[in-house]
């Protein structure tokens, strides 16, 4: 790290990987202080009564929240044009003010700062609804108050913070959150961008910034920097509250997507960018903590929108599938259709029953639910992927045309591939699947690496390795057993959910078994179970289906007398997961897993380079990730002023 002077950021570090883990562990909340319905379900233990009932809620704000979604759908639909936006790629700045009017901006803001104070249900369920006439809408609103400036400092701002921050963006000025870097993705122990302490106090912050949200709007930004250590200051990486009109800050240029198309995404420079020490959040060093603690509910926002895409899917293949006739009855009659149209119905209510479950342990804060947010997030991006592809399959060439095609020529400009290509991002944003995946397998094995992580740990010493063999002796003595025999194995349990009680009673006992896969796989490969992604894969996505099954029968039962349809779509749904389940199961030892890795080293190395041939490939030039400079930015700015 290079620090000569204020003016210099560090030099580009590349770590190695397990360097980079060890920068993502130290930042991970390691206690759990609260029970969790997830971390118990990876355990083997089928903790149903942490989810049922389902938490009550304040009638009040449930009431608020209510005639503020009413007002939102009055709004939305007479006035936004979603395919304007489309056509445009831009949301219309009379929008984004009348949004603001609305309180949509401060939804998750308290009433004593200018917010709404909504619980996360409705914000979440108010997220579904402005996705579904464009989900750049909600996107927009998601990116400003789930990972922007609001929510790092609803948790650990100082009373200051909110006081002079939270007011302006509950009226309506946008935040947006940087952490990504041209070279820096969801590891960012290589991150750059620097602020380096002054004499006066403050910091200068220099740096690039890739793929913000909002970043061409915001006025506000959450940045995080690299403090260099020095005497006073423990340095880290930090997170801060940065000026948007700050000297120094430039949008070098708006970024442009597959789907989204309305989205603000910027490339942003800061250069000798000067933030107040009173900027700084929660302290030096502490910035990828908070960005992980914003992320635990953060990340409901994004299965939200999932939840609106699948509701919209749904309602465009009801009607069409009804309405298309071929060889003398509507497609829907078939059963090659059927089976999608049923497909969607049942995942449809899967994610928005484990979404509503999710959304109701934040608001009751009894629960710590960083591995249900996590689980939700994963499990809703992919499934509402294939809903929308399985949708664009049943409107045939119309699902391929595009909604304005489809309106000049007279037909109903329903946009089922530009849904397709929103969605897509869904698996990439806020962590990628594969990302995902072996951050929720952490999770779920840390109760194991608690107890003999440092048998497993090649870098321990004898003594710490014999300690530990002691401790995980008495857990696994106690544990193990355990996983025997449990209420699922009972003909009549859980027979208080009637014909929903064999769902419940297959994930009891394909919980207890997932437990025990878990378990034969730290025994069989240890310190290397890291390495095994496809493996920890199949682990959390198990373990996915099983909180969702959950969900949809708790919801189902709790919904029954106003919505007693819930019950035969909990069932459709649970039988469907349960077929993904046993798959899952039978593929975790029975793979191709390590012949794949061996192809793909092979590919990598060249030895089928012969394959490539009989194509025009793609043009050479360009690198394929862009380097930065520090300096001041030669490019003109492009932010948005409404």
């Amino acid at each position: 790290m290079a620090t000569t002077d204020a003016k210099q950021v560090p030099t580009q570090t590349v770590h190695t990987e397990r360097e980079a883990r060890k920068v993502i562990e130290a930042s991970r909340e390691s206690e759990w202080r609260k029970p969790s319905f997830g971390k118990e379900l990876f355990l083997g233990r089928f903790r149903l009564d942490l989810i049922d009932p389902l938490p009550e809620l304040d009638a009040g704000r449930l009431a608020r929240g209510a005639e503020f979604r009413d007002k939102l759908a009055a709004y939305l639909s007479a006035e936004v044009d979603g395919q304007q936006i489309e056509r445009d790629a831009r949301i219309p700045d009379d929008v984004l003010r009348s949004l603001g009017e609305l309180g949509a901006f401060g939804m998750k803001i308290d009433e004593k700062y200018g917010g709404l104070g909504l619980t996360n249900l409705d914000y979440c369920r108010a997220l579904a609804l402005a996705g579904s006439v464009n989900p750049s809408i909600g996107a927009l609103l998601s990116a400003h108050q789930s990972i922007g400036v609001p929510q790092p400092l609803k948790l650990v701002g100082t009373d200051e913070q909110k006081q002079r921050f939270l007011p302006r963006l509950a009226a309506g000025e946008v935040s947006a959150f940087l952490l990504t870097e041209p070279e820096v993705g969801s590891y960012p122990a290589n991150l750059r961008t620097s602020a380096v302490p002054t004499p006066e106090g403050d910091y200068l912050l220099n740096g690039v910034k890739l793929w913000a949200t909002n970043g061409t709007l915001a006025t506000l930004f959450v940045v995080m920097a690299l403090v260099p250590k020095s005497e006073g200051h423990r340095g880290g990486i930090t997170a801060f509250v940065v000026e948007g009109d700050a000297p120094g800050v430039t949008i070098e240029r708006r970024n442009a997507f597959m789907g989204l198309r309305g989205l603000e995404n910027s490339v942003t420079r800061f250069h000798d960018v000067r933030v107040p020490a009173g900027n700084v959040i929660g302290g030096e060093g502490q910035g990828l903590r908070i960005a992980l603690s914003t992320l635990n509910t953060g990340r409901l926002s994004l299965p939200a929108m999932c939840v609106g895409a699948g509701k919209w899917c749904l309602n465009v293949a009801r009607e069409w599938a009804g309405e298309r006739v071929q060889m003398g009855r509507p497609i829907g009659g078939y059963e090659a259709i059927a089976k999608k149209i049923a497909f969607i119905a049942g995942s449809t209510y899967g994610m928005e029953a484990m979404l509503d479950v999710s959304c109701r342990l934040a608001d009751d804060d009894r629960s710590d639910i960083r591995i249900e947010a996590a689980l939700v997030k994963l499990y809703a991006s992919e499934l509402a992927w294939k809903v929308a592809d399985e949708l664009v399959q049943i409107r045939g060439g119309r699902g391929y045309e595009t909604a304005d095609s489809l309106a000049a020529r007279g037909e109903r400009a329903i946009p089922a591939e530009q849904i397709l290509r929103d969605l897509r991002i869904n698996r990439i944003f806020e962590g990628s699947t594969e990302i995902m995946h072996l951050a929720i397998a952490r999770e779920a094995v840390d109760a194991h690496l608690s107890v003999a992580g440092d048998i497993i740990d090649p870098e321990a010493r004898l003594g710490a390795k014999a300690k530990a063999a002691g401790k995980a002796g008495g857990f696994y003595a106690r544990w193990l057993p355990t996983l025997v025999a449990g209420r699922g194995q009972l003909p009549g349990g859980y027979g208080e959910f009637g014909p929903l009680a064999a769902h419940l009673r297959f994930v009891e006992r394909a919980s207890r078994k997932l437990a025990r896969e878990t378990f034969y796989g730290m025994a069989r490969w240890q310190g290397k179970l890291e390495h095994k992604q496809g493996f920890l894969g199949r682990i959390v996505d198990i373990g996915a289906e099983l909180f969702a099954m959950s969900a949809a029968c708790v919801k189902a039962r709790a919904e029954k007398a106003e919505r007693p349809e819930g019950v035969e779509l909990a069932d459709l749904f649970c039988r469907q997961a349960a077929l993904r389940v046993e798959a899952l199961f039978h593929d975790l030892w029975h793979n191709v897993d390590a012949i794949e890795a061996a192809a793909a080293k092979r590919v990598l190395q060249g030895r089928y380079v012969s394959l490539e041939e009989g194509i025009i490939a793609p043009p050479l030039a360009g690198a394929w990730t862009s380097e930065w400079q520090p300096g001041p930015s030669t490019e003109e700015d492009v932010r948005r002023r409404l």
